[in-house]
């Protein structure tokens, strides 16, 4: 799996976007200059994907102010996405881009492919603006990550201080003696 100080694997996936058929490439050189939160859920249509896309949609705003870029991703075709977008009014509005990772060549790349069920896990990568991955996580299919802990940690690692458990923005952070 693909871990802390590597380099995000080249890629380049149709997207589904809000109210949109028409489905845009999308790179690893989209959003240049910008930190990117990636997200991958196991499938569309399932029970507790949606929940975390939404959660992390309620707080869109609040990564964009940190210039950042929320991109999710299934192995799920585009025209999947778009059908489950256009099924609930809740996935209707969520504002950020889908990758369709249809082949699992990024799955795949990130190492984030489940062996029984051959979907990419619940996993989710912090990218700083080179391209560099700063966290990666993984959870297991049944439980759900937290946004808000994500946010947390991108704060973290935009301050390129040391910061301690349960730090928050706005807290001290350490000083090395």
């Amino acid at each position: 799996m693909i871990t802390i100080g590597n380099t995000f694997p080249a890629f380049d996936l149709k997207a589904s976007l809000p109210s949109k058929t028409d489905f845009p490439q999308i790179t690893d050189t989209s959003f240049a200059g910008k930190w990117k939160v990636y997200f991958f859920w196991p499938k569309d249509f399932t029970f507790v994907c949606p929940t975390e896309i939404v959660g992390f949609d309620d707080v869109a705003g609040d990564f964009a102010d940190r210039d950042t870029q929320l991109i999710g991703a299934s192995t799920d075709s585009e025209f999947v996405h778009h059908a489950w977008r256009e099924s609930r009014e809740d996935l209707k509005k969520v504002s950020f881009p889908w990758l369709a990772d249809i082949k699992k060549e990024l799955s795949n790349a990130l190492g984030i492919v489940d062996p029984a069920e051959g979907v990419a896990n619940r996993a989710t990568v912090i990218v700083d603006p080179n391209g560099i991955v700063q966290h990666v996580s993984v959870n297991a299919m049944s439980v759900g990550r937290n946004p808000q802990e994500i946010l947390r940690v991108l704060d973290a690692l935009q301050t390129d201080e040391l910061c301690p458990c349960n730090w928050k923005k706005g807290e001290d952070t350490l000083k090395a003696a």
